[in-house]
């Protein structure tokens, strides 16, 4: 998703630099050609020499350096039409109300004023500078001019305190880098809702019934959706990943949870997109306490509720419903058998013989689609799911 794109990232001073070294050294892994500004401040935390060696590309400081031979213009004019997309990490409070209030002091600020590329926001700094009122005033109204923000973690701070703040992980910044460098805020006004992970039917107080799915590919999805502007529910079973950004998390165990959660979103979704692994089965009968080992025990298994079945009976005009599939064998008469079965209006068939945890070979279909990726990221999977979604006309 990234390959030869020309990214531009902005540091200023905040404890924070330091993790953008590791965002360079992800988007050079990625193919992205990477050029950086330090503010004057931000090289008390980190010296130049890193960024000019981990981005292969000298690092810009200097406002009033000479003009540089890129097409013979100074330097944040060049700079300015540069990049494909700009990135201030971190961004403190500092450099946003700079921006929000017209002032370009410094070559950092200077440059993104003048350009005209996407640019996005990632706040770091002290909880109570956050949440000061003239800071989320500047931050609203960089928004309403079109400026992306990624929303800071919450936890310790470097300062001592708990409490919005801290700079998002190096891998989260670079996806969002990865879908607005391609896309722009194309899902607005459009309601999302994804199930991830695994559900769990419990015999006893301690052993269950689950499914092998680490949740990766559903969160994708979600967070994707997010970043392209989507409001975004997500209703998740086990997983060991993190909320994504921007998105409404509801965790659940059983299927019968994952119903309950499902149906009482699925009026207000227009899109609904189920990719959790839900146990097809639960016992019929649930032991309290634990069951001691016996050398022979016999258990009664029952079906679970199918939701996918159910909100394929009750889909409203204009909805649209993706189911997933997972398969080892005649991939595409299975698929289309559950999309015909459960009224679908398009199913990914994943090819479990050659799935992975990162990345996933899969099969779009359709009425009218079909097409077929191998050994892709998840990350870039999703986007290219939400596409074909956005392309359906139903």
């Amino acid at each position: 998703m990234l390959k030869n794109k020309k990214i531009l990232i902005g540091i200023s001073g905040g404890i924070a630099a330091y993790k953008i070294v590791d965002v360079v050294s992800r988007l050079r892994q990625s193919n992205a050609i990477v050029k950086v500004i330090m503010t004057e401040h931000s090289k008390n935390f980190i010296h130049p020499l890193t960024f000019q060696t981990i981005s292969g590309n000298k690092v810009a400081n200097d406002l009033f350096s000479e003009i540089t031979s890129f097409y013979g213009k100074v330097e944040h004019i060049s700079l300015s039409d540069w990049p494909d997309l700009f990135l201030i990490a971190p961004a403190t409070a500092n450099i946003i109300g700079k921006v929000a209030n017209g002032i370009a002091d410094d070559l950092l600020s200077t440059v993104i004023i003048a350009t005209k590329v996407k640019t996005v926001f990632a706040p770091s700094m002290n909880v109570k500078m956050y949440e000061n009122v003239i800071v989320q005033q500047n931050i609203a109204k960089l928004k309403e001019l079109g400026y992306f923000f990624i929303r800071p973690d919450k936890g310790h701070l470097a300062c001592g305190y708990e409490g919005l703040g801290r700079l998002p992980q190096p891998k989260v910044i670079v996806d969002y880098v990865k879908v607005l460098s391609n896309y722009s805020y194309d899902l607005t006004n459009t309601k999302i809702l994804v199930t991830a992970g695994a559900t769990r039917e419990y015999w006893d107080e301690v052993r269950c019934i689950t499914n092998d799915s680490s949740g990766k590919m559903g969160y994708a999805i979600a967070q994707s959706a997010a970043i392209r502007g989507a409001k975004v529910t997500l209703i998740s079973g086990q997983t060991s990943l993190s909320n994504p950004k921007g998105v409404d998390v509801k965790q659940v165990i059983s299927a019968k949870e994952m119903y309950d959660a499902v149906m009482q979103y699925n009026k207000d979704s227009d899109i609904i997109i189920m990719t959790a692994a839900v146990a097809d089965y639960k016992f019929a009968e649930q032991i309290k306490g634990k069951m001691k080992k016996k050398n022979k025990i016999s258990v009664k298994l029952v079906s679970t509720i199918d939701t996918l079945k159910k909100l394929g009976s009750i889909k409203r005009q204009g909805q649209i419903l993706v189911g997933f599939a997972a398969e080892m064998e005649h991939l595409k008469k299975y698929a289309m058998i559950k999309m015909q079965e459960k009224n679908l209006d398009m199913i990914i068939a994943n090819d479990i013989s050659i799935a992975g945890q990162d990345n996933t070979s899969f099969t779009i279909f359709s009425k009218t689609v079909k097409n077929s990726f191998v050994n892709i990221p998840k990350f870039q999977a999703a986007n290219l799911i939400l596409d074909e979604i956005k392309n359906l006309n139903v």
